[in-house]
């Protein structure tokens, strides 16, 4: 009898030690899954970081913000508006996120359009119009609102004279503009005396970075 209850306390015991053992191994189990469950995660939360750093640096791999130095206009006297800073001049091969329309300089794309007194009668890639405006050349602009006997004079008027092009911008604010690098203004018309003031300071003018370089075999839309 006696024999018989010290079994049974055995057992006992030793299946309470066992169950003891058994739970001591689920808390081990439940820390480990815990603590692997929050390296996932944080791999996970690294790995997006990153994704979306890398997105972010690029643009999605289309467009190029022209930040190195945003600058700011100043206006003058003759009514030309000058950017102050420094822009850029790298050549590359997305668009380009300007801070004015049309654009006066920056990041531009490695081929020009061809600016030979070239009139375009539909809308141009900005990057290669920059590139014609580092080389020297003035860019005449003209939106929906401008009168059609003046786009036609205007036409005729880059047409004869080199280091010229023209295109329509429909986005810009005003109904006719002159743009060269690091310059612009609004003009009223092609009988505008301010027209062939900016032609004649701007057209290869002390602005141009490159000077003298080529405004055919470029682009020609």
């Amino acid at each position: 009898m006696g024999s018989a209850k010290k079994s049974s306390a055995s057992r006992t015991a030793r299946i309470e030690e066992m169950r003891r053992a058994e739970q001591a191994r689920e808390r081990r189990n439940r820390i480990l899954t815990i603590a692997a469950s929050v390296v996932v995660v944080a791999g996970l939360v690294a790995g997006t970081v990153v994704l979306v750093q890398s997105q972010s640096d690029d643009d999605g791999g289309s467009t190029a913000a022209d930040s190195k130095n945003p600058g700011k206009f100043v206006t003058g006297k003759d009514g030309v508006r000058t950017r102050e800073g420094t822009l850029g001049r790298d050549h590359v091969a997305k668009a380009v996120n300007y801070p004015v329309t049309p654009p006066v300089g920056g990041d531009h794309n490695p081929v020009w359009m061809n600016c030979n007194g070239d009139v375009y009668g539909d809308e141009i890639n900005n990057t290669n119009a920059v590139h014609s405006l580092e080389h020297g050349a003035v860019w005449v602009t003209y939106n929906a609102d401008a009168g059609k006997a003046d786009v036609d004079a205007l036409a005729a008027k880059v047409k004869k004279t080199p280091y010229t092009l023209m295109s329509p911008v429909d986005g810009q604010k005003d109904p006719i503009m002159l743009s060269a690098w690091g310059h612009q203004r609004t003009v009223t018309g092609a009988d505008d005396p301010d027209l062939d003031a900016f032609f004649e300071k701007f057209v290869q003018g002390e602005q141009t970075p490159e000077p003298g370089a080529a405004c055919t075999n470029g682009l020609s839309k």
